[in-house]
């Protein structure tokens, strides 16, 4: 029979080494009319499911193998002259028994044997060969090695080992021709040894990519493996271009002298017989109490124990659907599900953990019962079918959220209770995304590094964003790649690598729980470097295989949020005396849903972005609902529809229904399709679908199954008609904003576990702005970015900061009066470790005296040198001295501090000891008086801050500017996102770097870096303006910005449109806008002059600016509020109020009304409809 099948092949997950993907080896070994095909990856069996099912759908037999590494000693033997070059050897599971024994083998490597490769030693490969057939491997095998060491006497004993412990007819000697010296020689060799031994032969080809034109992209991505470059001439390569999946003729001319060896390969796949069909659920035991016979009637216990708590009264529809639930939970088999997370819920509350549950599980007042959830959703009209669809078996999926800084404790928990080999966490990949492939081939490939970023940044950004689509969408990139053969070479190649797994790590939140121990279902693999601190496993499938193949998978996801509010509720309790928690803090407030309106959302759960505060100011909520709202709108698609909702909920626009009965579904979201819930809501109420039913139907449109739509379209119109009475038309009509809407309709139950944490991290906010900012800082403190922008955030807010400060600093924030002292531990390059040594003895002997006394008390060799100088430079040692001084004497104290603990250890006395016999005659040798030093430019002060504390500590020149011109909407850096593209925005900042270039038009143009409070932004300076204001864009210089947010290709640019030096400025009388152009006064503005610190303030003008609607007696209405309320603030300022009415605006001014700008009068201005802009200016009054 003229067939081959190949028995040694490697795909992609024999990671940066193998190309072949699995659906495509397997369509082509049909296309090769090969009846089966093996996959035995280096090490590991990441693609075993994935590969099975490939195989299947393509016709052909898999056969699951692995090339596994055997130790030359024992497994745990670990020397670096002995055991860094384990042996491969090919292992092919022949039935059920060898599979279970290869998910035992590839195991253990990863778990006990790992050093360099995940390796076995023979005694335990021994132990499992029982089910396996092998295969001598490649020239890395024991017995190729050993012959091409010239060893031919040792080569036959391990030959004659292998074939006693697999058996003759399951143990084979591989032959491989490629163009490798060492192998063509041994040849001969191996084909003799295995005749003298009747060890039978198997011809294989070392499969690392499909086809033979993969050749050059398999050498591209062995170069990206290895960190070389193409041109490299001393690096890792192939040998030839022969590694890749070869015809039956190409292997019988290689091999047809040896028919034998071609014909055993199939006689190998005939007996290949493994089955990994799905098969059932594997949730672990449950051990219910003695007194109940189940899981189901334990659970209905709880559940009933839980209604009666929540619900004063249980009425019948409460009861019905507390019993619908029920049955539907066991009739799916999931009764054990809902003990297992009312279990884990239980153990954290025990432990004071604090948890929340995202997702549709919101949904089920079974889950509410046992305190599961926190969100009743019969209040929230939340559909259950949703959460847990009878018509669609699939295990339900309930997501905790717990603490970050906890997370792992609840994994600890987990494994105690259901068994170390019961639990695990989940692998996951990283793959090589569009602008990554471009980089890593631009990199292989030798390509100008500056060339390939710039393609790369023509790529857009996205998790969904390929090669091929990015040259469809980018013009710039598609012309590149048209005109200049190199960008067509590297873009290429980068595809040819594309979306290719490039390394493993650890899934943020999935833990699998099983029945029987994990490796009866799933190899399972070392801890990544990415993993949490427990030390648990990870499997070696993913997660999508896991849950297919019926294993329980429980998110455990670490949320920082929570350790906020936690940690704000305890500083809460600690300055006020009282106890907040998830279950007391209001999710209504009125003060919460004024600071949301505000746009005040810095530290506010998912809504801070500046797209978000723009929605919340313009909606004004007042009431939790709208917050859930928000959330479901503000993604891409139904954001079209925010304009709508705000102006419907604001009575400007009239709320219409396509029927009478939508009003009681759509009434809540003003006439507009906003949840999935109410999709289904429709479907049942006006066509009378069941809800299973209707979340089939609503799935179905998410993926777009045509025929199903059609088919219901006429279903839904009969049943319109039938159930409620709904004419055809008007049945079509909604039937079809069902199609378009589910496309974006938002899970509300989702939404609305997320809107209770919005909510409540506002109220914290509203209510206890110095606890709550103060634990946010803490949660934030490694993230040195992050806080500087909430350091900025605290200073708007008018809350003091104060600096790091060794006799006062704790490791995290905390509160010191109304102000907020920096913690050690926030000051990058300190770890806890060497904070928590400072602080024990700060605690055991009080503040530190001076610095001799610092020394003293603390071993300084314990921190280092370079922990030291970093708390120096952050300003942490200002008590003991100027820092310049302090820093100059950095040498000089680890010495004297080392002196002074050495003579202790020893035993001898220092000259530490002595001082307080003699006073200040000692003082000069301990450190005191220090020693004069050049003192520290203050631009250098203040970069050392920015970098190790994310902002300046000492005053910063644009602090003090920013606190006097509340009436300019500065944009900081950190605010500049995707959200601002097309707006004109203020930035101030200095310059620190100014870039000249020569523009298209052969003229002198910029770019300029500037650096503000909160981080640094580059500008575009077109030549024009470049010309008029050259002067200005010199290093060191403040400088007030307009600039346009310009997006293109997926890249945010701040085009500059004009420039100030002066940044406080009048207008003249009568000029309504001033000319903006350069760096001296604009045209119509007057300079303000310098004011001293003890000056009185003076007048300023408060520019409000009202957009009419049309609406006459409701636009007079709202502009009489506005002066009623600026009346109401007693004050010499003025006020001009510009009415907008399309592109004609009429100047309202008030000679003779005195009123008090200040925020809260800016607050309440804004909580006025209509009111679209406030600005100040200062305003002269001169004698």
């Amino acid at each position: 029979m003229d067939q081959f099948v190949h028995l040694h092949v490697h795909t992609e997950f024999s990671l940066l080494d193998g190309l072949a993907r699995t659906k495509d080896l397997c369509r082509r070994a049909a296309e090769l009319g090969m009846p089966a095909i093996a996959m035995t990856d280096h090490g590991n069996m990441y693609a075993t499911i994935q590969f099975y099912r490939d195989a299947k759908d393509a016709g052909v037999k898999p056969i699951i193998g692995c090339e596994m590494y055997i130790a030359p000693r024992r497994m745990c033997d670990r020397d670096p002259n002995l055991d860094r070059r384990p042996f491969h050897l090919v292992l092919l599971a022949e039935n059920q028994t060898g599979y279970q024994n290869l998910l035992k083998i590839a195991s253990a490597a990863q778990l006990e044997g790992f050093y360099y490769q995940p390796r076995i030693d023979k005694e335990f490969l021994a132990a499992h060969a029982e089910g396996l057939i092998a295969l001598s491997a490649c020239g890395s095998g024991e017995i190729p090695r050993l012959l091409i060491e010239e060893q031919p006497d040792a080569a036959r004993r391990a030959a004659a080992w292998y074939r006693e412990v697999f058996g003759r007819d399951n143990f084979f000697i591989e032959l491989q021709d490629h163009e490798i010296p060492d192998l063509r020689r041994i040849t001969p060799q191996l084909i003799e040894l295995a005749r003298a031994l009747d060890i039978p032969l198997v011809a294989t080809n070392d499969v690392h990519y499909v086809r033979r034109e993969d050749a050059g992209a398999h050498d591209i991505l062995l170069c990206i493996q290895t960190g070389a470059t193409v041109r490299d001439t001393n690096r890792m390569r192939m040998s030839d271009e022969g590694y890749y999946l070869k015809s039956y003729e190409e292997m019988a001319e290689l091999f047809g002298e040896l028919p034998e060896a071609l014909r055993n390969t199939l006689w190998i796949a005939e007996r290949c017989e493994v089955n990994l069909d799905s098969n059932g659920y594997h949730l672990p035991r449950f051990d219910v109490p003695p007194e109940y016979p189940d899981a189901q009637s334990y659970l209905r216990a709880l559940v009933e124990e839980g209604i009666r708590r929540l619900y004063p009264e249980i009425t019948p529809q409460i009861r019905a659907r507390v019993d619908y639930e029920l049955d539907v939970i066991h009739q799916m088999g999931f009764d054990t599900y809902f003990l297992i997370v009312w279990d884990l819920c239980r153990a954290s509350k025990e432990r004071d953990i604090w948890w929340n549950v995202r997702g549709s599980g919101a949904a089920s007042i079974v889950a509410y019962a046992l305190g599961i959830t926190k969100l009743d959703p019969l209040r929230h009209d939340l559909v259950f079918e949703r959460f847990l669809n009878p018509g669609r078996v699939t295990m339900p999926d309930i997501d905790l959220d717990f603490p970050d800084d906890r997370r792992a404790e609840m994994i600890q928990y987990t494994i105690e209770k259901y068994g170390r080999d019961h639990v695990a966490q989940i692998i996951t990949f990283g793959t090589l995304g569009a602008r990554a492939a471009i980089r890593d081939v631009g990199r292989a490939m030798d390509i100008d590094l500056g060339v390939v970023n710039q393609i790369a940044k023509l790529v857009p950004e996205g998790p969904k964003v390929t090669i091929e689509k990015a040259l469809q969408e980018s013009e710039e990139l598609r012309q590149r790649y048209e005109s200049d053969p190199k960008v067509r070479e590297l873009l290429d190649a980068a595809r040819s690598v594309e979306g290719l797994a490039r390394h493993a790590s650890t899934h943020a939140a999935g833990v699998i729980i099983s029945d029987k121990p994990l490796v009866h279902y799933t190899p399972l693999h070392r801890p990544t470097s990415d993993s949490s601190d427990t030390q648990c496993p990870t499997t070696q499938f993913p997660m999508e295989i896991l849950e297919s193949i019926g294993l329980l998978k429980v998110d455990f996801l670490g949320l920082a949020t929570l350790t906020l509010m936690r940690r704000a509720c305890e500083l809460i309790e600690k300055n006020h005396g009282i106890k907040l928690d998830l279950d007391t803090i209001p999710m209504e407030d009125e003060k919460a849903f004024q600071l949301l309106s505000s746009g005040d959302v810095t530290g506010i759960f998912q809504v801070e972005s500046a797209g978000m505060r723009r929605v919340l100011t313009a909606m004004r909520p007042t009431k939790f609902e709208h917050i859930v709202a928000t959330v479901a709108l503000y993604r891409p698609g139904p954001m079209e529809y925010i304009d709508t909702y705000i102006r419907r909920m604001h009575g400007e626009e009239e709320v219409t229904y396509k029927h009478p009965l939508l009003e009681p579904i759509l009434g809540e979201t003003y006439g507009i399709i906003v949840y999935q819930e109410q999709i289904i809501r429709i479907l049942t109420d006006l066509a009378g679908y069941t809800a299973s039913e209707a979340d089939l139907l609503r799935r179905a449109v998410g993926k777009k199954k045509e025929e199903v739509l059609v088919k219901h379209r006429e279903l839904f119109i009969e049943g319109c008609k039938k159930h409620s009475g709904i004419d055809e038309d008007v049945a079509d009509a909604i039937y079809s904003d069902i199609l378009y809407f589910a496309r974006y309709g938002f899970n509300k139950a989702h939404a609305a576990d997320y809107a209770m944490i919005t909510c409540q991290t506002a109220y914290l906010k509203a209510h206890y702005p110095v606890e709550y900012m103060t634990a946010l800082l803490t949660v934030e403190r490694h993230n040195t970015e992050k806080v500087g922008m909430l350091v900025g955030e605290c200073r708007r807010m008018g809350i003091e900061i104060l600096p790091p400060d060794i006799n006062r600093s704790q490791s995290d924030f905390t509160i010191e009066g109304n102000a907020i002292r920096f913690g050690l531990s926030a000051i990058k390059n300190v770890g806890e470790g060497a904070v928590e040594l400072i602080l024990q003895e700060r605690a055991a002997g009080g503040p530190f005296k001076d610095l001799a006394d610092f020394c003293r008390r603390v071993d300084l060799r314990q921190l280092n040198k370079r922990v030291l100088e970093c708390l120096i430079k952050a300003g942490a040692l200002d008590c003991f001295g100027p820092r310049h001084q302090v820093l100059a004497a950095l040498d000089r104290i680890m010495a004297e501090s080392s002196a002074y603990h050495q003579a202790r250890q020893i035993g001898q006395m220092s000259m530490f000891d002595l001082a307080p016999a003699f006073g200040e005659m000692l003082n000069g040798s301990l450190l005191c008086p220090l020693e004069d030093a050049p003192p520290i430019e203050r631009k250098q002060l203040l970069a050392w801050e920015k970098e190790l504390v994310g902002v300046y500590i000492s005053e910063h020149p644009l602090q003090k500017l920013a606190q006097e011109l509340p009436g300019i909407p500065i944009t900081w850096s950190s605010a500049i996102t995707e959200e601002l593209a097309g707006q004109t925005i203020w930035l101030a900042g200095i310059v620190t770097e100014v870039r000249r270039i020569i523009a298209r038009s052969q003229k002198p143009m910029a770019f300029v870096r500037m650096e503000d409070l909160q981080g640094s932004f580059e500008l575009v300076v077109f030549p024009r303006l470049f010309q008029e204001t050259e002067s200005l864009w010199t290093e060191d210089r403040l400088l007030l910005v307009r600039a346009k947010v310009e997006q293109q290709e997926g890249r945010l640019s701040l085009i500059c449109e004009s420039v100030r030096e002066n940044f406080v400025k009048v207008r003249l009388e009568g000029e309504e806008e001033p000319a903006e152009i350069g760096g001296g006064p604009a045209a119509g503005w007057t300079e303000k002059p310098t004011s001293s610190a003890s000056a009185p303030r003076r007048p300023r003008v408060l520019h409000i600016r009202f957009r009419r609607t049309g609406d006459y007696e409701r636009d007079v209405g709202r502009l009489n509020q506005i002066y009623q309320l600026l009346q109401s603030f007693e004050g010499d300022d003025r006020c001009v109020i510009h009415v907008q009415d399309g592109q004609q605006c009429t100047v309202l001014e008030f000679p003779n009304l005195g009123t008090r700008y200040c925020p809260q009068l800016q607050e309440r201005l804004r909580g006025i409809g209509n009111v679209n802009d406030i600005w100040v200016d200062s305003y002269i009054v001169y004698p």
